[in-house]
C-alpha cells in the first residue's frame, strides 16, 4: 500500500459509485451537522444582543425562537418539494436557474457558495472557540488549530461519502443524545419544581438592564438567531448522494434533521427562561457559553456535563463538513452549465469531486487567516447567503408549480409564495441589522462571484466558437515541418531526440548556445558523431546552428530563433523537439536544470499555430 492509498484510501472504480451512496443513518452526519450544530451558537448569538436588556432579554428569547421555528417549518416544506421535483440535486441553484432564469440562478449559486465557505469557517472557529474557552492557554494558537482541523476535514472528505459518514456518526449522535437528554432532564425538573427549578450549578448573575426595549434591538437579535437556520438546504443539494430511491431517503433525512433542530431550539429557549440564563460577553473574563451554563444548571459539572461539552466541541468543529459535502456538488452543477472551470465536474480517486474539495479548503483557509479564526468576527457575515438562497429557491418553486399545474398547484404556489415572502423579509432584516457589522462584505462578494462566473461562461463560449468546426479535414498543403532540437551537449538524450526527428522531417536543425568548452567539443566531434553516420545511412544531415549569447542566456536565444524561423517560413510548421532527462524519483529532478520546462512555457505563450512543441523523454534506469 502506497502513501496515497494509506491517506486517501484505495482508488474506487466508476462502477462502485452506487455502493458509495448513503442512507439516512449516514446522511444525517454528512448533511445535517451544520444545521444541528447551529443550535449551539444560534440561540447564543440572539441572547448576546439581548444582554443590554438584562432579565427582559431572557424573556424575549422565547418569541424570537418561535418565529425562527415557524420560518424553519416553511423552509422545510419548500425543500421537501424541491427534493421531489429535482431529484438530480442542485437545490436552490437548479430551481432558480430553471424557473427564474440565468441571473437569479447565478445569484443563488454565488449566495450558496459564499454561505458554504462561511459555514466551513464558522463551524471550525466555533469549535475551536469552545475548546479555547475550556482551555484558555490555547487561545494564542487559535488560528493554527483551526487550520489543522481544516486539513483533517479535507483529507476525510477526500476519502469518499461512506467513510466520511462513518467517521462522523459517533460524534453526531452523541451530540444529539446529549442535547436531547439535557432538554428532557431540564424540562422534567422544571415541571416537578412548578417552573422554578433550582440550578445544580448557579449561572452567572444576570446583568442589570443598560438599555430599554426597542423593536430594532429585537430585530437584530432575531437576525442573529437566524444563523440557526443555515445548513438546512444541504440535503436538497446532495440528493444524488443517497441510495435509491434517492428522493425518499433525502426527504427522510431532511425531516429528521429539521425535527431534531426544532426540538433543540425550542428546548434551549424554554430552559434559558426557566433557569434564568443569559449570554455572557464573548472574549471577556468569566465568559461561559449558553450551553455550558445550561448543562451545569441542569446536571452539574459531572461526567454528563463534560461528555456533552466534548460532543459540542467536536460537532462544532466538524459542522464544516456540511460545506465539504455540498460545495463540491454545487460547484459541479454550476460547472456543468459552463459557469465554473470544467475540472470541478470530475470525480477523483474516491469518486468525490476532488477539485471542489480543494477549492473549498483553500477559500476557507484564506477566510480563517483573514479573521484570525475568531467566530464573533465571522458571524456577522453569516446567514445572508443562506436566506438569499432560501428566497430564490421558494420563488423558483412558485414558478415551477405554475408550469406544472394540476391539482394542488395553487395550494403549493401559495405556500411557496408565503415562504419566499417570509425569507425575503428575514433577508432584509438580516442585511440591515448586520450591514455595519460586516454583512456588507457578503454583499460585495456575491456580485463579485457572479461577475467571475459570467466571465468563465464567456471564456468557454469564446473557446467553443473558435474551436468548433463542421468542415472536413483539410488535406491540402501538407509538408514536413522544420525540426529544431536544442541541445547543451551530445548525449544519449540528444541522440534519442535526433532519431525521433528523422522520422518527422528531412529538415533538421540542432541548436546549441555557445558556452565555451562544450561548444568546442561538439564542433570538433560533429562530423564523427552525426554527419558521417547520417550520410552512411542515407539520412538527411542535420544542420548544426550555434547561437551566440554574450550574457550567457540559454533559453531566450533559443525561443527567439524558433520565432524567427517561424516568421521566415510562412508556408511551413516548426516542430521544437525538446530532449528531456527524466529521473525515476521526483526529488532527483531538483538536481538538474529545468530549461526544457521554461522553453516549453515560453514557446506556448509566444508562439502561434505553426509552432509545435514535442517532448522526447529519456528515462534514467
Amino acid at each position: 500500500m502506497n502513501f496515497a492509498d494509506l491517506v486517501f484510501g484505495r482508488p474506487l472504480a466508476t462502477e462502485d459509485e452506487k455502493a458509495e451512496r448513503i442512507g439516512p443513518l449516514k446522511g444525517i452526519p454528512i448533511f445535517g451537522l451544520d444545521a444541528l450544530s447551529s443550535a449551539a451558537y444560534g440561540p447564543e448569538a440572539a441572547l448576546t444582543l439581548l444582554i443590554p436588556l438584562g432579565m427582559a432579554g431572557v424573556v424575549y428569547i422565547w418569541p424570537i425562537t418561535i418565529s425562527i421555528v415557524v420560518l424553519l417549518a416553511i423552509v422545510y416544506i419548500s425543500y421537501c418539494q424541491t427534493i421531489e421535483a429535482y431529484p438530480q440535486g442542485g437545490g436552490s441553484y437548479t430551481v432558480a436557474s430553471e424557473n427564474l432564469g440565468i441571473g437569479p440562478g447565478l445569484l443563488a449559486a454565488a449566495s450558496l457558495m459564499v454561505d458554504y465557505v462561511l459555514t466551513a469557517a464558522v463551524g471550525i472557529s466555533a469549535g475551536v472557540g469552545a475548546l479555547v474557552s475550556a482551555v484558555p492557554s490555547l487561545q494564542q494558537h487559535t488560528l493554527m488549530i483551526c487550520l489543522g482541523i481544516l486539513a483533517v476535514l479535507t483529507v476525510i472528505n477526500l476519502r469518499g461519502a461512506r467513510e466520511t459518514g462513518g467517521v462522523f456518526m459517533i460524534p453526531t449522535y452523541l451530540f444529539i443524545v446529549c442535547m436531547l437528554g439535557m432538554i428532557a432532564l431540564g424540562i422534567f425538573k422544571g415541571i416537578v419544581a412548578h417552573g422554578h427549578p433550582v440550578p445544580v450549578v448557579a449561572p452567572p448573575k444576570l446583568m442589570r438592564a443598560t438599555a430599554g426595549f426597542g423593536m430594532w434591538l429585537l430585530l437584530r437579535a432575531f437576525a442573529s438567531g437566524c444563523t440557526a437556520m443555515t445548513g438546512v438546504e444541504a440535503v436538497s443539494n446532495g440528493v444524488m448522494a443517497f441510495k435509491e430511491p434517492t428522493s425518499k431517503y433525502a426527504r427522510l433525512t431532511l425531516t429528521i434533521i429539521i425535527a431534531v433542530l426544532m426540538v433543540m431550539l425550542l428546548g434551549i429557549a424554554y430552559l434559558v427562561r426557566t433557569y434564568d440564563i443569559a449570554a455572557t460577553v464573548p472574549g471577556e473574563a468569566g465568559y461561559q457559553s449558553v450551553l455550558s451554563q445550561l448543562l451545569a444548571a441542569v446536571s452539574g459539572k459531572g461526567a454528563f456535563y463534560w461528555t456533552s461539552i466534548v460532543s459540542i466541541l467536536v460537532v462544532l468543529s466538524l459542522s464544516a463538513n456540511t460545506a465539504f459535502a455540498d460545495f463540491p456538488r454545487l460547484s459541479r452543477a454550476i460547472a456543468l452549465n459552463g459557469f465554473l472551470p470544467h475540472a470541478l465536474t470530475l470525480r477523483g480517486r474516491r469518486l468525490v469531486f476532488t477539485e471542489g474539495v480543494y477549492a473549498l479548503a483553500i477559500l476557507t483557509a484564506v477566510l480563517l487567516t483573514i479573521f484570525g479564526g475568531i467566530t464573533d468576527r465571522l458571524i456577522p457575515l453569516y446567514a445572508v447567503g443562506a436566506f438569499m438562497a432560501f428566497t430564490l429557491s421558494q420563488a423558483g418553486m412558485v414558478m415551477h408549480w405554475k408550469k406544472v399545474g394540476g391539482a394542488g398547484a395553487y395550494r403549493n404556489m401559495l405556500l411557496n409564495g408565503l415562504g419566499a415572502l417570509a425569507t425575503a423579509i428575514t433577508l432584509t432584516v438580516v442585511l440591515i441589522a448586520k450591514f455595519t457589522e460586516g454583512a456588507w462584505i457578503t454583499i460585495v462578494l456575491i456580485p463579485a462571484m457572479i461577475l467571475v462566473m459570467s466571465g468563465v461562461k464567456r471564456h468557454y463560449g469564446r473557446v467553443e466558437k473558435l474551436t468548433n468546426t463542421n468542415i472536413p479535414v483539410n488535406t491540402e498543403g501538407l509538408c514536413a515541418p522544420i525540426v529544431v532540437i536544442p541541445i547543451d551537449r551530445w548525449s544519449v538524450v540528444s541522440e534519442k531526440a535526433l532519431r525521433f526527428a528523422w522520422g518527422l522531417s528531412a529538415e533538421i536543425q540542432i541548436l546549441h548556445v555557445e558556452c565555451g568548452e562544450e561548444t568546442d567539443s561538439l564542433c570538433r566531434n560533429w562530423a564523427r558523431l552525426v554527419e558521417t553516420p547520417a550520410k552512411e545511412a542515407n539520412l538527411p544531415v542535420p544542420e548544426l546552428v550555434l547561437l551566440k549569447s554574450p550574457f550567457r542566456f540559454i533559453v531566450k536565444p533559443i525561443v527567439e530563433y524558433a520565432l524567427k524561423l517561424e516568421n521566415d517560413n510562412l508556408d511551413k510548421h516548426v516542430a521544437v523537439v525538446l530532449p528531456e532527462l527524466m529521473e525515476r524519483r521526483w526529488y532527483y529532478a531538483l538536481l538538474h536544470n529545468q530549461r526544457s520546462s521554461a522553453l516549453k512555457a515560453l514557446l506556448y505563450f509566444q508562439g502561434s499555430q505553426r509552432i509545435t512543441v514535442i517532448n522526447v523523454p529519456w528515462y534514467l534506469s
